[in-house]
């Protein structure tokens, strides 16, 4: 570290502030100017709180514009402040034009602190981000203040004096500062573009799911790489001395992120080869769903009992997918069941087709068919199948719909179900301690 810049720069502030001190608080005006600073100030508050009680904000503006609002609305929220500015402006230039030779120093930087902190808030309004509304307003009033005070310069020059240097690269803490704060703006500002090119591609009909997914991330990492790549070059950063640290990263992705690299490059794949989109009905091992999210490291699947499955993507390129939505929306459903011997088989038939068909989500093309399975030991077993085209909006409603048209139709027909048949005994003897007492029967 270089420590006699740093002490040629504390040399440099502490020589201004004597400077301001002894020209400026050394007089009686220093009592006079806060005093009216304080009587302005309780002035300001008294007609902002009468304002504020008297004009409904939200009912004048309702019809705005929503970012004409949004700049009425900050306006309003530091009227005090504006009103504490005209105030000691007026006050400052009575005392210039009426007085000789005032001094009005620290009115003059109460009034430009104040316009800045004004002005900087208002912008920054249109921001929603309330993090990044911070982080603009405090970091451009702090410059502004220390600009107003004359204290920039001495300040930027402390802070660049004192350096930590690793290899080529040279760290102060005003290269942090910069790199900190230019790192957040840029990053949001990328993440808001992104986001704005990604409810455009979503309008785009003609492209897929998929695909819409897959541009959208595309164009968020490259916006993200930019805005890195930008902030690095703008603060002085040498990118060829981040070799070391790129080779790092390397050997961290070989050992310890190999899951997520996998899953972040199973996504992509998952994404360009269009096997699952979202919207899908899938189910991967004991997990069904319809897919929701299609993120970098997983893909949300939602089975609609409250619980939403967070499912890596690597599962998806390893394991068995099944995908019931792949080609068209067409899923054949199955419900088996059974009638006594002495009803007629077509006529079991016709009607289970017939109660089938009456189920409003129930295809009509393919029709429901109805087969007949087998002959049990105490009834006839029949398997009812029938298609639906949107499965996205259940099956397990669907399947107990046609189950109960079924039981309906049949019992109007006057096809008889079977019943449960005569229960069985299994009687077991054992002799206990040879007296030859029958144990009770188990059932």
């Amino acid at each position: 570290m270089d420590w006699q810049d740093f002490d040629a720069a504390l040399a440099a502030l502490n020589s201004g502030l004597r400077m301001t001190l002894r020209t400026q608080f050394t007089s009686i005006w220093l009592p006079i100017q806060l005093g009216i600073i304080v009587a302005v100030a309780a002035a300001a508050v008294g007609i902002a709180a009468i304002v504020r009680k008297r004009v409904d904000l939200v009912s004048a503006t309702m019809n705005w514009p929503p970012y004409l609002r949004l700049v009425v609305r900050a306006v309003m929220s530091h009227f005090g402040t504006i009103m504490f500015i005209l105030l000691l402006s007026i006050v400052r230039a009575s005392m210039r034009a009426s007085m000789d030779r005032p001094r009005t120093y620290l009115l003059m930087v109460a009034i430009d602190l104040a316009t800045a902190w004004v002005v900087i808030n208002i912008a920054a309004g249109v921001i929603r981000n309330q993090f990044i509304n911070r982080v603009v307003a405090v970091s451009a009033w702090t410059i502004a203040a220390l600009s107003i005070l004359r204290l920039l310069d001495p300040v930027l020059a402390g802070l660049d004096s004192v350096t930590l240097n690793i290899g080529g690269l040279r760290i102060t803490p005003l290269v942090i500062l910069k790199t900190s704060v230019l790192m957040v703006l840029t990053v949001w500002v990328a993440v808001a573009a992104s986001n704005f090119l990604d409810r455009r591609l979503r309008g785009f009909s003609d492209l897929t799911p998929s695909i819409q997914v897959l541009l959208s991330k595309l164009i968020r990492s490259t916006l993200l790489a930019f805005a890195i790549i930008i902030v690095l070059s703008s603060v002085g950063i040498d990118l060829s001395v981040l070799a070391v640290f790129t080779g790092a990263v390397g050997v961290g992705l070989g050992f310890g992120l190999q899951k997520i690299v996998s899953n972040l490059v199973s996504g992509i794949i998952l994404l360009a080869d269009k096997s699952i989109k979202p919207g899908d009905v899938i189910s991967v091992g004991e997990q069904f769903g319809w897919v929701t999210t299609m993120g970098a490291r997983y893909t949300a699947v939602d089975t609609r009992d409250g619980r939403e499955y967070l499912i890596p993507n690597e599962d998806f390129v390893t394991q068995r997918v099944v995908n019931w939505s792949y080609s068209n929306n067409l899923i054949r459903l199955e419900v088996k069941f059974g009638a006594n011997y002495s009803s007629d088989p077509r006529k079991v038939q016709a009607a289970a087709i017939a109660a089938a068909a009456g189920v409003p989500r129930v295809l009509k093309q393919p029709p429901p068919i109805c087969h007949l399975l087998a002959f049990g030991s105490s009834s006839v077993e029949y398997r009812l199948a029938f298609w639906i085209g949107d499965p996205g909006a259940g099956i397990t409603a669907v399947r107990s719909n046609v189950m109960l048209a079924l039981w309906d139709t049949l019992e109007r027909e006057g096809v008889g179900l079977p019943k449960p048949g005569p229960q069985r005994v299994i009687y077991e003897r054992a002799k206990a301690d040879g007296d030859g007492e029958d144990l009770p029967p188990v059932r």
